[in-house]
């Protein structure tokens, strides 16, 4: 199992390199000039320096590895627009993001499990047809369109909870900070939800018709003991899907955070990208695509340890 966890963590390091090769050749091949985007109608010689001071002027291949020497040691630039270091940029919204989607996740996937459990034990019942139901307009459900429809209902229709930012308050763990998170949770957590009731009860159905269930009934043991046994097997897929869905919701919220004007990291991709600043674009990027190495690797070994015949294969 330690030769597993070690192999995964070697092969980290050069999906990394190919994320930040991927990350810095799509930022580029933007056409125009991000400066003289910014800049506006100034003189060009000015243009030019503030270029060479930036590194601009280099070929791209020695840009390249400036940048990956950059974000090794911890540095990520500074943004054209503002002077501020992305660094410290995105250490906020990704604060913000995570808090986010480990509030979505909890939400998403504690439900999806319970969901897909009883869904799977009651197979062609009405509580199987209902969940299934609900997991189709889930998953087919576009979350913007949600975050949108959440907005008019609880916030300008009823006025219950408010429909942007982040609240005033210093803590994230204020009661002012937890009602700006409900609307945008919500609308996150769905489609993880949908699809991980689905995955569950898929894989619910399949153990339950194996011998080994019929065996278990047979020597005698509780339907307690068995739905633990059940759980085990049918947890490594459930962790995958987890695992991706939890991904998708660090680094696919852009849209959901637009609409309520979460200060997270989807909201500074957006302006970024309006702005074209490419040390902001460039980190923002690099950081939601590490989410995904990071999160894939994390579920490697919490599969392994689930079930340890992963580490044999």
């Amino acid at each position: 199992m330690f030769q597993y966890i070690l192999s995964r963590l070697l092969y980290t390091f050069p999906i990394a390199i190919g994320v930040s090769l991927i990350v810095f050749a799509l930022v580029h091949l933007a056409p125009g000039d991000p400066l003289s985007a910014v800049m506006g109608e100034v003189d060009q010689t000015m243009i030019a320096e503030m270029r060479a001071s930036f590194g601009y002027d280099k070929p791209l291949p020695l840009q390249y590895m400036t940048w990956l020497g950059s974000v090794a040691s911890g540095e990520l630039g500074y943004s054209l627009r503002s002077g501020q270091a992305v660094l410290e940029i995105l250490l906020s919204a990704a604060a913000n993001t995570i808090a986010l989607g480990v509030l979505a996740s909890l939400l998403g996937f504690s439900v999806g499990i319970a969901a897909g459990m009883f869904a799977g034990y009651r197979n062609g019942t009405w509580l199987d047809k209902v969940v299934s139901a609900s997991a189709i307009a889930g998953v087919s459900m576009p979350h913007y369109w949600l975050a949108i429809v959440l907005v008019i209902v609880f916030s300008v229709e009823w006025g219950l909870l408010p429909a942007v930012g982040a609240g005033s308050a210093s803590s994230m763990f204020s009661w002012e900070s937890f009602q700006h998170m409900i609307l945008p949770t919500i609308a996150l957590s769905a489609i993880p939800c949908a699809i991980v009731a689905r995955t569950t009860r898929a894989c619910v159905m399949e153990i339950l018709s194996m011998e080994f269930v019929e065996a278990l009934r047979a020597r005698g043991l509780s339907e307690s003991r068995i739905t633990l046994h059940v759980t085990r097997n049918a947890l490594p897929t459930v962790l995958a899907v987890m695992g991706l869905q939890f991904a998708n919701l660090l680094g696919g919220s852009i849209l959901v955070e637009t609409v309520f004007a979460w200060p997270g990291t989807g909201s500074v991709l957006n302006q970024a990208i309006f702005d074209r600043d490419i040390p902001v674009l460039q980190g923002t990027i690099l950081l939601l695509a590490m989410f995904f190495v990071v999160t894939n690797l994390v579920i490697d070994i919490l599969q392994t340890w689930a079930d340890p015949r992963v580490s044999r294969h």
